[in-house]
């Protein structure tokens, strides 16, 4: 059968696609009003999306189409979608198949190549009603071309907190060992609530667009994580970065005056610490088996408002004494999550982005802070 829009979780809309149908995770308007190639390629990759549905069935087929980007001299681990039977891990499916961008890094040129659809099966499942939930892949679109099953399907009713978070590629889940192992997805998971993840591959930007987004969505809890994007694109300077953040979070309590928001700073990146960006991929890492990250910038120049990750942290939580009189406006540094002695312990495998076991022990300490009994979100 197709496959029901009515069954998905953690998307904006559908779109409708010769193949099935297409998640996104930003609405048509903002689509439209900016269609940035990073952007429009980072916010169809469904990260935090998830079918979510009950049934008898014993056997469970989904047919995806994949889409991802590759580079020409560096390898990347291919999505996978991973399969709950009511909350336990069934099946983690490596993607197979699908149409591949093959980009140059040196040149900036890419080439198409066309592919074949990929099946999940799910086999074997015990007698009786289960809620089923199926992660999306986190880091290629996809296509949703069928779902079989050999009971019928149903959507499920059950509602949970929801949970709103905006982020970088980091909250995107880059270098994330499957969809679920997302630093938020693990908090999520851990915290029993259900994620909208609005955490976008270099594009958390301050951009007004996002926050209009936020302001329209419902949401139990906010949580945005603003800054490396920032640095890395050099994208801004002191006196334009603070303000836009006061608009950002205006514009989101225009829609949601009450509800508890966490403001989170960048976290640790020896790179950007004290060095400004632009970042740029070192091209002496292209060919190898691991591309490297490294800022551009003049280390310690900030006398004339460049950006650093320190000079962020700075601003931000005084940003946040500032705004005192929201009671429910709370503010965490980035570093507590992952800090430097973290990056001794479990160092960023490209310079920039955490590792796979990094991922699980930032979602376990985002959970512990932010959803136990005295935490932000209590």
């Amino acid at each position: 059968m197709a496959v029901s829009s009515d069954l998905l979780r953690g998307v904006a809309e559908t779109e409708v696609t010769p193949r099935g149908i297409r998640p996104h995770r930003l609405p048509a308007w903002v689509r439209q009003q900016f269609p940035d190639g990073q952007l429009l390629a980072m916010e169809s990759q469904p990260s935090g999306v998830r079918l979510v549905f009950r049934t008898a069935a014993s056997t469970l087929d989904l047919v995806t189409h994949p889409t991802r980007i590759t580079y020409l001299g560096a390898e990347r681990s291919r999505g996978r979608i991973d399969v709950y039977v009511d909350g336990v891990l069934a099946l983690r499916d490596p993607l197979g198949g699908g149409d591949r961008v093959e980009v140059d890094l040196t040149t900036g040129q890419s080439v198409f190549h066309p592919g074949q659809a990929h099946t999940t099966r799910v086999s074997g499942l015990p007698a009786g009603r289960h809620r089923i939930e199926v992660w999306l892949p986190h880091n290629e679109s996809v296509e949703l071309v069928d779902l079989r099953a050999d009971a019928p399907i149903e959507p499920d009713d059950a509602t949970l907190p929801l949970w709103v978070h905006h982020g970088s590629s980091i909250s995107h889940g880059s270098n994330a060992l499957a969809p679920s192992e997302t630093w938020p997805a693990v908090a999520a998971r851990r915290a029993g609530v259900e994620l909208r993840n609005l955490g976008l591959g270099g594009s958390a930007f301050v951009d007004p667009f996002l926050a209009r987004v936020i302001r329209d969505a419902p949401a139990d809890y906010i949580s945005v994580k603003l800054g490396i994007n920032v640095v890395n694109l050099d994208g801004m300077r002191l006196r334009t970065f603070v303000p836009a953040v006061h608009g950002f979070l205006d514009t989101i309590r225009d829609g949601h005056p009450d509800v508890p928001l966490l403001l989170i700073s960048p976290l640790f990146c020896g790179i950007h610490e004290d060095t400004p960006g632009p970042g740029a991929i070192d091209p002496d890492s292209i060919g190898t088996d691991q591309v490297r990250f490294v800022a551009t910038g003049t280390p310690g120049d900030v006398a004339l408002g460049r950006l650093t990750l320190q000079v962020i942290r700075r601003e931000l939580s005084s940003l946040a004494e500032r705004r005192a009189a929201d009671k429910n406006l709370h503010y965490l540094d980035g570093t507590t999550l992952y800090g430097p002695a973290d990056a001794v312990d479990l160092p960023l495998p490209d310079g920039l982005h955490p590792s796979a076991e990094a991922h699980h022990r930032i979602g376990t300490r985002f959970a512990e802070y932010a959803f136990t009994q005295n935490g932000p979100f209590a």
